[in-house]
């Protein structure tokens, strides 16, 4: 019997191959006709305040980012949509509106540029509008600043920076881009009130700046320096109430409050005792602060390593009373957590996820009991927003 040669051989191979993905894909595309299928009709209602959207930056191929809905008292994904490259979500105070400031290239990784604001319906994750923005949007790993919209919720502010830096005002109402507000110096975006924001400034100070009923810039405020730059804050705060806070690199709280003259700086305190500083324990973390309003609570990841590992993820997270600064609570992680968000009810649920893993972590927030474990919860969890 004659040999086929390996050449042959390889050939059959392929057309074999060839053959049975024609085979496939004549079969997948004869289903829904063939079987009667219908495209999912998503119904998300009424919204939970248990529910929690994971941005998924997606390290791994970033011009597709994700971000995934979970909902915290099942542990089940609710539903996920395509994000682009370094999306940042913002929700609406009721929950049914979702902004997300998304960026795109004509070929995938390069090519020509657009920068957009998608609108979703949360009910079903459809999106009901596209809104044109600057193609300057800055493109960095989700922290809190880099959007977010004024407590009336008219006007979304996304932060640019490229390298000069800016906020891009959108119309919520309108969906309409209304502007452009130069920040020089100044980073990032901080609502603190119906038509005000704020961003912080290279030299220690704060720039607030108050909008007209059309989203332009009708003031701009930069103060002096409230804060040491030889222990300056880091870029990841927590609004609570009417006051963000700041942690710096060593640990202190640095706490800012609005009010008609712009930013004021309130009393500092101390994330830790000396005893803690003297053996390395600092804040750490992408996302290393999370609050409670109603119950009055700040929650801090905490690890040690030095002044470099202040994004490092932590097993610990302490939790004060912000009334008397007082550490209350010290909750013990199954797992190392880089960010964490805590839900606004009366049982409130704490989300932990870290960046060098792709689970998510639902805890008792009072209790620190782990209640599920969201396994693939993403590929590279950034950032959390919940409500």
């Amino acid at each position: 019997m004659k040999r086929r040669s390996g050449s042959a051989r390889f050939s059959s191979s392929v057309l074999a191959l060839l053959a049975l993905s024609t085979q496939c894909i004549g079969a997948y595309a004869a289903l829904p006709s063939d079987l009667g299928l219908k495209p999912e009709n998503l119904t998300l209602a009424p919204v939970s305040k248990h529910w929690v959207w994971v941005n998924d930056m997606v390290f791994s191929h970033m011009d597709d980012g994700q971000v995934h809905l979970i909902d915290g008292d099942s542990g089940r994904l609710l539903g996920m949509f395509s994000s682009g490259y370094s999306a940042h979500v913002v929700l609406s105070a009721d929950g049914k509106t979702l902004w997300s400031p998304e960026t795109y290239f004509s070929r995938h990784t390069r090519g020509t540029r657009t920068d957009v604001v998608t609108v979703y319906d949360v009910s079903s994750l459809k999106p009901t509008a596209e809104i044109s923005i600057p193609a300057k949007r800055a493109s960095a790993i989700p922290v809190v600043g880099m959007a977010g919209v004024t407590d009336d919720g008219r006007f979304l502010l996304i932060y640019n920076f490229n390298p000069s830096q800016s906020v891009s005002v959108v119309d919520t109402q309108a969906n309409a881009f209304v502007g452009e507000i130069e920040t020089p110096g100044c980073a990032l975006v901080h609502p603190t009130g119906p038509r005000t924001f704020f961003s912080v400034c290279a030299d220690g100070g704060l720039m607030t700046v108050v909008l007209d009923a059309t989203g332009h810039a009708l003031t701009q405020v930069h103060s002096a320096p409230l804060f040491d730059l030889a222990d300056p804050v880091t870029e990841k705060p927590v609004r609570i109430g009417d006051t963000w806070y700041f942690v710096t690199f060593d640990g202190e709280v640095r706490p800012f409050k609005a009010d008609a003259k712009g930013m004021t700086a309130l009393p500092a305190w101390s994330l830790l005792t000396d005893a803690e500083k003297k053996a390395g324990w600092r804040p750490g973390g992408v996302q290393q602060l999370a609050g409670h309003a109603g119950q009055q609570r700040l929650y801090a990841i905490v690890h040690q390593g030095n002044r470099d590992t202040h994004k490092d993820s932590g097993r610990t997270i302490h939790v004060y009373d912000l009334a008397s600064h007082a550490r209350v609570q010290t909750l013990l992680m199954k797992h190392p957590v880089g960010s964490i968000a805590v839900s606004s009810d009366e049982k409130p649920l704490l989300f932990a996820a870290s960046p060098e893993e792709t689970n998510l972590y639902i805890y008792d927030a009072r209790s620190g009991a782990l209640r599920h474990t969201v396994k693939d919860a993403g590929t590279s969890i950034l950032y959390l927003n919940a409500r």
